[in-house]
């Protein structure tokens, strides 16, 4: 059987070209945008995060929202969750504990392993990137459960993602 790796590869590709994810990387984003970017994230791991995680020290939802109210400073905090967002946590809802893990795996260890590079280049403090404990055995919690056998359903996942990263460059000012 093809790894797990292996068959969400060409979807982790396509996510990582996206143009909106890119210029995050390479630290393009306007604040504005970032904070864009956060509020979909929040939405996400709200969704995720009403469920159990493999390790307590995974939840981010706290911290997406100390690294918003950090860019907000004083400002009065308007938040839109685009379409395609409010799609995915939709799917996200619909599913049974079992069926959210590949998307656990997919949306944290994202966070533990893509955010190191995007921390580097952001606004803020990016407090969404740091995690309470020892990194490995905190992603060692996700890896000691993944399966391949989650293949499809990640690659759902990263279809979601591509499309909340075009909406999020499209939505560009």
């Amino acid at each position: 059987m093809i790894s797990l790796r292996e068959a969400t590869g060409e979807k982790h590709k396509i996510a990582e070209s996206m143009l909106f994810n890119q210029r995050m990387v390479k630290g393009e984003l306007s604040k504005d945008e970032y904070i864009s970017y956060l509020t979909q994230q929040l939405a996400i791991f709200d969704t995720i995060e009403v469920r159990e995680l493999p390790h307590p020290s995974l939840k981010r939802s706290d911290k997406i929202v100390e690294d918003i109210k950090e860019l907000f400073g004083n400002e009065i905090i308007q938040i839109t969750i685009l379409p395609s967002t409010k799609e995915y946590t939709k799917y996200l809802d619909s599913l049974t504990q079992e069926q959210l893990l590949p998307h656990i795996y997919l949306n944290y260890l994202a966070i533990i392993y893509g955010g190191q590079l995007i921390k580097k280049n952001l606004h803020g403090s990016g407090k969404m990137y740091e995690f309470d404990g020892d990194i490995k055995e905190i992603a060692g919690s996700i890896r000691a459960i993944q399966k391949d056998e989650w293949a499809d359903e990640v690659n759902t996942g990263f279809d979601y993602l591509i499309n909340i990263y075009g909406e999020l460059q499209n939505s560009v000012r």
